[in-house]
């Protein structure tokens, strides 16, 4: 089989519009692939290591395809190594290769995930056995090497929506399935904040409490299932836990009947804009007043786009910092413009393809 000598992959950034920190309980998601990119490029060398120049952030990266152990935290390169080595791929020899990114670091848009997802998509075609991954084992070889291989709270819909790209509608029971949703929507404005976040905390608060209160429904009522739990019929579990769980236990319901909501609304021929933005402001409402993942600057960054002629917007990603967005079919410059008045960095933003090849040369 002959052999590639030259890749470039790109990978795109996410926002979930529906179902925040929902994939973590195996409940549905609606996440979108952003127009804001990783770009991959790398040439295959002599010998068996491994060098990955970062010049965004001033960095650089050296692993022997021998030897390749951990040496920092979240290790994503070895580890993307190590597990596709795991599942029979050999590599004869290493690369030199260089990561460009337009995708906000430590934001809530997966930029992490986007350049896993890129790597691990080039160590497929540029190993001996030159294979291009589906979009489904693209994503479950990368959420392998950076959420299982650390032992992370983080579910796969990062891994899928950026595998996938467009609008997905992400379900995991009874098994996994992607239904692919309308992706000719209108313009989005991305905010930064630039306040910086602490994913793995929040992620680990917010998924304990949960699974703290089912397991305390199940124990008064095994068959209890998040999934198929109705809001009306919450009551009658109000005695077996505090109001601040009880909350959340809403909160959740809230959620995932309004991802359910979205998902109609997306499958629909003509897109109601008002209905769809209204939406993104209730999903807005429970994670700021119940989950508790807003910030003061980001609910400021929000209102600011509202009245500058946003439809709909929310935090984005797991909270307490990083990103917001709206919907901005119309007015879009002076939504922007608005965002960044509020101490904000907007990028406007479109719909975008998931993890490509961009270049290939034998």
């Amino acid at each position: 089989m002959t052999q590639l000598n030259h890749l470039t992959i790109s990978a795109p950034g996410r926002i979930c519009l529906f179902g925040e920190h929902q994939d973590y309980l195996d409940l549905p998601v609606i996440p979108a692939a952003i127009s804001l990119r990783i770009r991959l490029e790398g040439a295959r060398r002599n010998d068996r290591d491994v060098n990955i120049e970062l010049p965004d952030i001033d960095d650089r990266i050296g692993l022997s395809l021998d030897d390749a152990s951990y040496r920092r935290e979240r290790d994503y390169f070895p580890s993307s190594v190590n597990i596709l080595k795991r599942a029979g791929f050999t590599f004869s020899s290493g690369f030199d290769c260089t990561v460009h990114g337009g995708i906000p670091i430590n934001s809530g848009t997966s930029s992490s995930t986007a350049l896993v997802m890129a790597w691990v998509k080039f160590l497929g075609l540029m190993s001996d056995q030159r294979i291009t991954l589906s979009p489904g084992d693209n994503a479950e070889l990368a959420h392998q090497a950076e959420v299982v291989e650390f032992q992370e709270p983080g579910g796969k819909m990062d891994h899928y929506s950026i595998a996938y790209g467009d609008v997905i509608y992400l379900d995991f029971q009874p098994q996994l399935a992607v239904e692919h949703l309308i992706s000719r929507l209108g313009t989005f404005i991305l905010g930064d904040s630039g306040e910086p976040k602490d994913t793995k905390g929040i992620l680990t608060r917010v998924k304990q409490q949960i699974q703290t209160v089912v397991q305390t429904i199940k124990e008064k009522e095994s068959d209890f299932l998040l999934l198929e739990a109705h809001i009306d019929e919450l009551e009658k579990y109000r005695s077996v836990m505090n109001a601040e769980q009880y909350a959340l236990l809403r909160g959740t319901i809230m959620n995932r009947d309004i991802t359910l909501q979205a998902r109609e609304a997306l499958k629909a021929g003509t897109l109601n804009e008002e209905s769809f933005g209204e939406l993104l402001n209730q999903h807005q409402s429970v994670l700021r007043d119940v989950l508790q993942i807003s910030t003061p600057k980001i609910d400021r960054m929000l209102s600011a786009a509202m009245q500058a002629g946003a439809m709909g917007g929310k935090i984005n990603g797991s909270g307490g910092g990083g990103c917001m967005f709206v919907y901005a079919p119309r007015q879009t410059d002076q939504v922007a413009d608005a965002i960044e008045s509020a101490g904000g960095n907007a990028y406007i933003i479109g719909i975008d393809e998931g993890v490509k090849i961009e270049r290939a040369v034998e």
